[in-house]
């Protein structure tokens, strides 16, 4: 397998991205042809959001090749798409193994400890010895496999993190719990394994409700995933939601209203300076606090009032 890398502009960046999706090839990604340097320039937006510039000052726009199609051909049908044809220099060909794609992508999800108690094991890395060594040293552990599959919920982001510190550390025994934008359903397992009686996850992407199945029944933990329409009715002694601030501040009502009374509302995904906005949304049913902030995220917790 061959990779076509282009040199550009940012203004050229993603017209030239369309143009070689539109040629046929199997994938296109933009980096910073400058990364590593002293003119590097950072990149990014608001978190959950688009950053309003979708490319760097100078970019290497890499596009994977799919057997049997030519580059010269490739070059060609870019020159008649844009009008203008690419100069020598700016174009090379590289060779991509096969199988460096799997271990690239495996590469970035490494194990992940989460606190004394909880380890996150992606799937390539289940029967690894040292992790099953390291686990075993730790008196009341849980070991989470994982395949992240589609979903979100690798177990890296500090939000996860918190949500998982939350339930380690506070989860009643028995409780039964609601875990809303399940995503990779990473949080309902943790909470199966660490004595919850009953576990609901809901998400409104089906691949993350199978995300969630697959992961469950791989971990041999009881969850019920669905989407939201086939949630039942009733309330829960445990409701985390590990989303963004904006849906969180719209679904605060429904939220609110199932968890049960004298029963704990745990909230992530929200940015230390939203947190007052989103206790604020919460505040007719029950008081949200702060509960542990990391890398400028926070978890927010409360209890619904018994009375």
């Amino acid at each position: 397998m061959r990779e076509l890398v282009l040199s550009c502009p940012e203004a050229e960046a993603e017209s030239l991205s369309d143009i070689l999706l539109d040629i046929g090839v199997l994938a296109v990604s933009v980096e910073d042809a400058d990364s590593d340097t002293h003119t590097e320039t950072p990149l990014y937006g608001e978190p959950g959001l688009e950053p309003s510039v979708q490319a760097w000052r100078n970019n290497r726009v890499v596009a994977l090749l799919p057997d049997g199609l030519d580059p010269a051909q490739v070059l060609e049908q870019m020159a008649d798409l844009s009008g203008a044809p690419v100069a020598e220099g700016q174009w090379q060909v590289r060779e991509v193994p096969d199988e460096d794609w799997v271990r690239l992508t495996q590469s970035q999800f490494g194990p992940i400890q989460v606190g004394a108690r909880i380890w996150i094991i992606p799937s390539w890395h289940a029967n690894d010895p040292e992790i099953t060594a390291n686990h075993a040293s730790h008196s009341g552990a849980i070991r989470i496999e994982l395949d992240p599959g589609l979903a979100f919920g690798t177990g890296s982001h500090p939000t996860t993190h918190l949500c998982l510190e939350w339930l380690a550390d506070s989860l009643p025994s028995g409780a039964t719990v609601l875990d809303y934008g399940c995503g990779s359903g990473i949080l309902a397992i943790a909470a199966s394994m660490l004595g919850a009686a009953s576990v609901d996850a809901v998400d409104i992407d089906e691949q993350a409700v199978q995300s969630t199945r697959d992961n469950a029944l791989n971990n041999q933990v009881s969850v019920n995933a669905c989407l939201p329409d086939a949630l039942g009715e009733g309330q829960f002694e445990v409701v985390v939601a590990n989303i963004l601030s904006n849906p969180l501040k719209v679904l605060a009502p429904m939220l609110a209203n199932r968890v049960a009374p004298g029963g704990s509302l745990v909230l992530s995904g929200v940015l230390e300076r939203q947190a007052e906005e989103v206790a604020a949304a919460y505040e007719p049913w029950l008081q949200m606090e702060v509960w542990r902030a990391r890398d400028g995220w926070v978890c927010l917790h409360g209890r619904r009032p018994t009375v």
